[in-house]
C-alpha cells in the first residue's frame, strides 16, 4: 500500500514538473521575443533637408556659396549651389607701386566676378564600410552663370556701377566628405574642378581675352539638416 502511494506521489510529481517546464517556456517566449520590432520604420527621424554655406579659396581667389539640398536616400542628395567669386586671368603678375603703395597688375583692363548656379547631385561612397563620423562623397553639377566685367581704372565699388554682364554655362566635379556623426549640424570640405566657358572671350588684359573662368577650388561647408 506504501508502494502503490509512493508512485502515485512520484508521478504527481513529475506531471508537475513537466506542466510547470512548458509553462515557463511558453512564458518566457512571450517576454523576451517580441512580436514586433522595438523600433519601427516610422519612428525613425530622417532629416532629409540641408542648407548652408561654403567659403571658397580657388586658383581664382576668393569666394563665398549658399546651398540648400535634399536626400533622397542615405547615399543620393540633390543640391543647388549658388556662390560669388572673383577670377583672375593666369598672366596677372601684381607690382608693388611706390608711389600709391598699393599693389598694381600692369596692363590689367578688367576684373571679373562669376555668380554660378549650378544643380549638383552628392553620391555617398563606402557607406556601410565605414563609420557615420567620415562620410566621403563625389559630386557633379551643371547650370548657367554670370560673369561681371568692371574696369579695372576704377575703384571696385564705384567700378560696379559700370560694369557688363556676359551670360553662359557651366559645371564642376568633384569629392569630398563630411565629418562628425552629429545629423543636424554639417561640416564638410570638398575639392571641386569648375568649368566655366566664355568662348567669345572678355578683355582682361590689354589684348588678351580671357575664354575660361572656372579652375580648382576648396572650400569649407558649414550647415544644419532638419
Amino acid at each position: 500500500m506504501k508502494i502503490m502511494r509512493f508512485k502515485i506521489l512520484l508521478s504527481l510529481l513529475i506531471f508537475i514538473n513537466i506542466s510547470f517546464s512548458q509553462n515557463f517556456k511558453t512564458d518566457s517566449t512571450i517576454l523576451f521575443q517580441p512580436t514586433k520590432p522595438l523600433i519601427t520604420e516610422h519612428q525613425v527621424n530622417i532629416l532629409r533637408n540641408v542648407s548652408g554655406f561654403d567659403l571658397i579659396i580657388s586658383t581664382n581667389g576668393f569666394g563665398l556659396g549658399f546651398f540648400y539640398g535634399y536626400n533622397f536616400t542615405d547615399n543620393l542628395t540633390g543640391k543647388v549651389n549658388f556662390s560669388i567669386s572673383e577670377a583672375k586671368d593666369e598672366k596677372e603678375v601684381e607690382v608693388y607701386n611706390p608711389w600709391t603703395g598699393e599693389l598694381i597688375v600692369p596692363f590689367k583692363v578688367n576684373r571679373f566676378l562669376v555668380f554660378p548656379l549650378f544643380f549638383a547631385v552628392e553620391y555617398r561612397l563606402f557607406k556601410d564600410e565605414i563609420m557615420d563620423n567620415f562620410k566621403p562623397y563625389i559630386s557633379a553639377a551643371a547650370g548657367p552663370t554670370l560673369i561681371y566685367s568692371t574696369p579695372y581704372d576704377i575703384e571696385f565699388f564705384s567700378s560696379l556701377k559700370h560694369g557688363k554682364a556676359y551670360y553662359t554655362a557651366g559645371g564642376y566635379f568633384g569629392a569630398g566628405a563630411y565629418f562628425g556623426s552629429e545629423t543636424k549640424s554639417i561640416l564638410g570640405v570638398n575639392v571641386r574642378y569648375y568649368f566655366i566657358p566664355y568662348n567669345k572671350g572678355i578683355e582682361s588684359l590689354m589684348f588678351v581675352k580671357k575664354k575660361e573662368f572656372g579652375g580648382f577650388s576648396i572650400s569649407l561647408s558649414f550647415g544644419t539638416a532638419w
